[in-house]
């Protein structure tokens, strides 16, 4: 475990910032109070009644994943590797954040599905629901372990709060407001969460720039440190992938990441899709990873350019990278040394209250998530069935309990990790890649049987854990992220192979079972959105703001390159 709290990174955090602090958790709990005002069934409390606007299930879609792992893991990414790290935003987030509103919504929200698991329980029965509520219920607590971990980890080195404090403060607060008011809660305060987080970031960019003599500034000293040039282009990242082969990196990348990491995590996460399906109507859901997609292109220069200035001005850091003596630190503390070192009382409250919406946004959307499958696709359809619905609004409530009580003890898993991104990807590659294999061929394979979705499933995690047990024990050769990009490549492949190999072999599902869930079953005007009222105009199109996201994407990649 890293030493934490070192003294020379402690902040000197006055009344001003105690005062942001406690304003905007003021602010946290009063949106969980006013929003269990619309609580009255489990569908309201888990799926907000299906009833938000666009723009707000669409910050929200994004505010979820700027946790803990986007702020400090991306931030240490581009301090250990630089501009490589833009790779989770324009390769291994934009075109699948596309793929699902314009492909996958439809789906997802014309079949009127609950959850991801439930699609799976419609596509194959009951084996592959129960093999990925399990193992979507178990992914979930984890990661919100590493949110609360990352959050500790932050108040212990800034401000010296305990780690076991730190950690039950907040998950107590995130437990309080999603209680209270449900999946609304969370999702109005990722709105504001996301406003704060950017408030956060955008002067600490700004400020680390300055020292660093701006832009011309910032590539001249990163050619002159340890990387060097390599570390200002976005490609072949061999330094990233662990693959010193400069076009198996390329690869690796784009099919380890960009495809199948990418894929799997955006559209079958349903932390991210139960966002989408909140929304008020088909065009709205389309639209709502889309919306998302704009900020998270922009992003990675108010996250990632802070870790590489981090890389140059903090003394701990420039030794780490150096191969020298760094007193403890690691690269996860690049975010918050760059704070200690460059933001005065005040500005800083701001950017402390800015890491903390960020670790419980991500916190919240675990959470909401698991709280969802649990009482969905757990309880309802295998413990207690055919009960009232306030039955299942207060199974709601008391799995929202159960989840973060049991991600209080998942945070201490991601303590060994000096780059909390490793261990993240690794879980992805454990529960995301295997499951877009499945529903790739779901989605677009009528002949596909019930057998093969759960035994795919199962093949396919099972060869992610088996390449990370390999390079943990240094069969391979796969440092950084590598393991994580092979491990989620071989997931896929096995998967498909075992699942058309048992599909071969087995009975399909009749096709009478299958409209609404597969491609070719389904009639055109069934994924069709609506075009009038509120979903009129041509701003609104999800295929004309898809397209105009995957340009600025394109023209950022050949800016970059």
């Amino acid at each position: 475990m890293p030493v934490l709290a070192q003294a020379d990174l402690r902040l000197d955090a006055g009344a001003l910032d105690y005062a942001l602090l406690a304003i905007y958790f003021v602010f946290v709990l009063g949106i969980g109070f006013l929003a269990r005002r619309s609580v009255s069934s489990s569908l309201d409390f888990l799926l907000s009644g299906r009833s938000l606007p666009a723009w707000v299930t669409g910050l929200a879609f994004i505010s979820a994943n700027l946790g803990a792992i986007e702020l400090l893991g991306m931030a240490a990414n581009g301090a250990q590797y630089g501009m490589a790290t833009m790779h989770y935003y324009w390769i291994g987030a934009i075109p699948a954040m596309v793929f699902l509103g314009l492909v996958m919504m439809p789906f997802y929200y014309g079949s009127k599905v609950r959850s991801v698991p439930e699609f799976l329980r419609r596509r194959f029965g009951k084996g592959a629901h129960l093999v990925n509520a399990i193992s979507f219920a178990a992914a979930q607590v984890l990661i919100a372990g590493v949110n609360l971990y990352a959050l500790a980890f932050l108040l212990n080195l800034l401000l010296g709060w305990p780690i076991p404090f730190s950690v039950v403060a907040a998950a107590l607060i995130v437990l309080a407001y999603t209680t209270l008011g449900g999946l609304s809660a969370a999702i109005y305060n990722e709105v504001l969460q996301f406003f704060v987080i950017i408030a956060a970031l955008l002067p600490l960019t700004i400020v680390g720039l300055h020292k660093v003599g701006g832009w011309d500034g910032l590539v001249e000293r990163v050619k002159a440190g340890p990387g060097g040039e390599e570390q200002l282009s976005s490609w072949p990242a061999t330094e990233l992938t662990g693959i010193e082969n400069p076009v198996l990196s390329v690869i690796g990348i784009v099919f380890g990441l960009g495809f199948v990491l990418s894929f799997g995590y955006w559209t079958t996460n349903f932390a991210e899709v139960q966002r989408a399906l909140s929304a008020k109507s088909m065009s709205a859901a389309r639209r709502t990873p889309i919306i998302g997609a704009y900020p998270k292109v922009l992003i990675p220069f108010v996250i990632i350019i802070p870790g590489i200035i981090a890389a140059l001005v903090v003394p701990e850091l420039q030794a780490l990278k150096a191969g020298g003596e760094s007193q403890g630190v690691v690269y996860n503390n690049a975010l918050p040394a760059l704070m200690e070192q460059l933001l005065p009382n005040g500005m800083l409250g701001v950017a402390i209250t800015g890491l903390l919406a960020s670790f419980m946004a991500g916190v919240a959307a675990n959470v909401s998530s698991f709280n969802t499958v649990f009482t969905y696709d757990l309880w309802q359809d295998y413990v207690k069935k055919d009960r009232p619905d306030e039955y299942y609004l207060r199974v709601g409530r008391l799995a929202t309990v159960g989840g973060t009580v049991i991600a209080i003890g998942t945070a201490f898993l991601a303590a060994g990790y000096g780059n909390i991104m490793d261990y993240i990807q690794a879980l992805f590659s454990f529960f995301n890649a295997p499951l877009f294999a499945t529903f790739i061929l779901a989605m677009f394979w009528k002949r596909m049987s019930a057998a093969a979705g759960w035994i795919g499933l199962v093949a396919g995690t099972l060869a992610a854990v088996l390449v990370f047990v390999l390079a943990e024990t240094g069969v391979l050769d796969l440092p950084g992220q590598g393991a994580s990009f092979v491990g989620a490549g071989a997931a896929f492949v096995v998967d498909i192979v075992v699942s058309v190999a048992v599909t071969m072999v087995t009975r399909p599902v009749p096709e009478e079972r299958l409209r609404g869930l597969v491609y070719s079953l389904t009639p055109k005007e069934d994924r069709k959105h609506s075009t009038t009222g509120d979903d009129a105009g041509w701003y609104r199109s999800p295929a004309l703001l898809g397209a105009g996201v995957l340009v600025l994407t394109v023209v950022l990649n050949i800016v970059f390159a």
